[in-house]
């Protein structure tokens, strides 16, 4: 199973990016999905999480500013991140609990790096 995210790059504060995490590989279904973040010196943290039937949970960093998606069609979850600030500066990972054929497993992305400029 592989995840492979997109869409990060370099914004202005206030900006609203997107970025998406695509899952691809031997996939029965995907339960939980999550957005986690690194910013520079900082430990990862989980940001916005997403059941398979849509229920999510949001960190209070990212709450009312954040919004985390997904199409269980397409393997795919988004975060649209609206009012950017440069303390969201972070590479952002998805991460993924996947049923398999071979079993469960969590799968990470690679993550993408946001730089938001002041």
């Amino acid at each position: 199973v592989q995840l492979q995210a997109s869409g990060g790059g370099l914004v202005q504060a206030g900006g609203s990016p997107r970025v998406a995490c695509a899952a691809s590989g031997n996939i029965l279904t995907i339960r939980d999905m999550g957005w986690h973040r690194q910013a520079p010196g900082k430990q990862r943290e989980l940001i916005a999480s997403i059941s398979h039937g849509g229920t999510t949970n949001y960190a209070d960093s990212v709450k009312g500013r954040f919004t985390i998606s997904r199409d269980n069609a397409k393997n795919t979850m988004y975060l649209q991140m609206d009012s950017l600030k440069p303390e969201d500066t972070a590479v952002y990972y998805c991460n993924a609990d996947v049923l398999t054929t071979r079993g469960r497993l969590s799968a990470w992305g690679q993550g993408t790096l946001v730089t938001v400029s002041s």
